[in-house]
């Protein structure tokens, strides 16, 4: 029994570091310095963003590429977000700042925000980042390179720099989740809408294939746009591009525990469909792959049995390889067993928010 065990879990590693290697760095290629013509529109939601706004217009300010606009939106913030903006914009005209509509009752603020974005637009590419997103200055062009015949989407997970101890057992697993379970090749080279991933921090968009796609009206009441768009888009007829984005764009994303409380508890039940027979699924996965090995372990080194330990070993050496890739923190494969506990937890807990209609609480607004 326990040299099956051990195989699946060899096979689950192997799966992951080959499943890492099939996703592409954002990078412009050898070679291939290509200028490119294309006007690109740089869109961003803002409420209540009075800690990113300097440093994010810094960082924007720092893009390299000529062809360019940056348009912001105040969405009812109730902090200096706006008054902040205007200082940092400063009179670059480059920059232009828009005062976010009311919420309509059947939209989810986000979407709503981008909605409005998309249409003050002029670019040919759309890049819709966060407001606490920080950008190298070539990420215009590296982003360019990575669109080919008939993509509409390109998109990815970034580096995140953690600060709280939530943070720091959660956050990552954003990662862990897309490399264990996601077929990068089947999302990246077929149309096949279930195989799809997104981050709603930094995706790019083509003009022409959002428009088709119907923007983001199309999922004006999702909690999970940045899925449902990428579903969207493939069943439009376009590819979606999933890359390694961590050695260019840094989310700063969730710096409190209550923020990362909160924020998992929005995204993990509509981010599975809100199907309580697969979080029962996820939850026999992870406790017999990832939280078994942890007592599994304990037990051997009671008993002297120490190849009871390479169970625990296999799975933490999972965290560690995705961890590497995604450029994070090296000792956080530590914590492997923990994290994957506490990712169950706040699963069945945006379960049962959702299903009593509790509902979802996100910067001062509650959503179903």
């Amino acid at each position: 029994m326990l040299s099956i065990y051990l195989i699946t879990l060899t096979i689950l590693l192997l799966w992951t570091i080959l499943n890492g290697l099939t996703l592409p760095l954002l990078k412009i290629p050898k070679n291939k310095p290509i200028m490119f013509p294309d006007k690109v529109s740089v869109l961003i939601p803002m409420r209540n963003e009075e800690r990113n706004v300097r440093p994010l217009i810094e960082s924007l300010k720092k893009l390299t590429y000529e062809n360019i606009e940056f348009i912001l939106l105040d969405d009812g913030s109730e902090d200096r977000t706006k008054q902040l903006s205007v200082e940092m914009i400063d009179g670059d005209t480059r920059f232009n700042l828009m005062e976010g509509e009311r919420l309509p009752p059947d939209w989810i603020g986000k979407v709503h925000a981008c909605h409005q974005l998309s249409a003050k637009a002029t670019g040919d590419f759309f890049l819709f980042l966060d407001a606490d997103v920080r950008v190298d200055p070539d990420t215009v062009q590296r982003s360019l390179h990575a669109f080919s015949d008939k993509t509409g989407l390109v998109t990815g997970f970034p580096r995140y720099p953690l600060k709280s101890f939530l943070g720091h057992l959660l956050v990552p697993m954003q990662h862990f989740v897309v490399y264990l379970h996601l077929p990068i090749v089947l999302a990246n080279l077929t149309k096949w809408p279930a195989a799809t991933a997104a981050h709603g921090a930094y995706m790019m968009f083509e003009r022409e294939a959002y428009l088709k796609m119907g923007g983001h009206e199309t999922v004006k009441q999702s909690l999970v746009e940045d899925i449902h768009i990428t579903r969207e888009m493939k069943k439009n007829g376009f590819f979606v591009k999933l890359i390694n984005n961590t050695n260019t764009v840094t989310c700063y994303m969730y710096e409190t525990n209550k923020e990362v409380w909160q924020g998992f508890s929005k995204n993990l039940f509509p981010g599975i469909g809100r199907n309580p027979f697969l979080v029962s699924i996820l939850i026999i996965f992870y406790t017999i792959l990832f939280l078994f090995p942890l007592p599994l372990a304990i037990y051997g080194v009671i008993i002297a049995q120490f190849s009871l330990l390479v169970p625990l070993i296999l799975t933490m050496t999972v965290k560690f390889v995705i961890d590497m890739m995604t450029r994070q923190k090296w000792w956080l494969f530590i914590g492997t067993p923990l994290s994957v506990a506490l990712m169950m937890i706040l699963m069945v807990y945006s379960m049962y928010l959702s299903m009593t209609k509790r509902g979802f609480t996100w910067k001062g607004r509650i959503y179903q």
